[in-house]
């Protein structure tokens, strides 16, 4: 087919003595031709063969894309399992305007589509999914303790940062009521006593922070468990703290999105003067396209790091 369309557009043959050459229906020689010659497709995607109605939702270009960024997340210690693929192909087929069959509603591609996928690259391991507990349990041993140093050594000797670019970010959980309840005087004879307590209690407000190996801060962001924004929450904390907001109080994609934009644009990394960010261990809000590209485009190495499981 590749010979026949060449064939046509080096006007060497016309439509119907390529069609009579080569055994090829003229109105399929003519579609084809005709999609080349209006730029919506190359002549090798309209060299390939059919299959029926099924169209792949990916061009080999784009599945080579998704295969390499699921390889460099890899090699930072980001492995991502079958939902992570599934999630990131329905990312790239929207931000690319990319007519699909995927699951809206889930915002993830389909098994066959994953199966197919994963049969056209055998050169990637097929992975279980993990629970978080275990994930993290597992991140700690000599193995990945070894694999990470090994790791953050190239990248340094790379790069030769210098201790104000390199940074770690990680996240905790704050709450403003106290857990445990100071002793009260009361009668000795009295066995119980009572006391009112916030109706917030074990609420957690979560708080992204990020900091230099020379000791800089950037601006705490707080992520209040709350849909609508309110000012007043950041009445009285450290100048420069910025909030966010989720309905669960913890971190999501999108505002891990948003953390990075204001990351970058504290630390300003440029191609002479690059950035090393270390994220912590459970970072599934880090699986992302958007992320991925943010990453490539502004001069930032990332490493998956596993301090969170060091004994003190």
């Amino acid at each position: 087919m590749q010979n026949t369309i060449i064939e046509v557009l080096e006007r060497r043959m016309g439509y119907k003595k390529a069609s009579q050459s080569f055994n090829i229906p003229q109105s399929t020689l003519e579609d084809r031709i005709k999609k080349v010659r209006n730029g919506t497709t190359s002549v090798e995607e309209a060299s390939k063969k059919g299959l029926g109605r099924y169209k792949p939702v990916f061009s080999a270009a784009q599945e080579d894309e998704l295969v390499s960024d699921i390889l460099q997340m890899e090699s930072r210690l980001f492995g991502f399992n079958l939902s992570d693929l599934q999630i990131l192909a329905y990312e790239l087929a929207i931000r690319n305007n990319i007519t699909h069959n995927f699951n809206n509603d889930k915002k993830m591609a389909g098994k066959c589509w994953l199966y197919s996928f994963l049969s056209r690259h055998p050169n990637l391991r097929l992975r279980i999914p993990e629970a978080t507990s275990i994930g993290r349990a597992i991140v700690f041993n000599q193995a990945a303790v070894g694999k990470f140093f090994t790791l953050l050594t190239q990248v340094y000797h790379q790069y030769k940062f210098p201790p104000d670019r390199i940074w770690n970010v990680d996240e905790t959980g704050i709450t403003t009521v106290p857990s445990k309840q100071s002793r009260l005087i009361s009668m000795r004879e009295k066995r119980q006593i009572g006391t009112l307590v916030s109706a917030e209690r074990g609420t957690l407000v979560t708080a992204e922070i990020c900091m230099s190996t020379s000791g800089s801060y950037m601006p705490t962001i707080l992520i209040f468990p709350r849909k609508l924004p309110n000012a007043q929450l950041l009445d009285h904390t450290p100048p420069g703290t910025l909030a966010e907001f989720h309905p669960s109080g913890w971190i999501q994609t999108d505002i891990f999105v948003k953390c990075f934009k204001k990351f970058v644009a504290f630390t300003h990394p440029t191609a002479e003067n690059p950035v090393l960010l270390l994220l912590h261990g459970h970072a599934t809000h880090i699986k992302s396209l958007e992320l991925i590209n943010l990453v490539r485009e502004n001069n930032t190495d990332y490493n998956r790091s596993t301090y969170h499981s060091w004994p003190p």
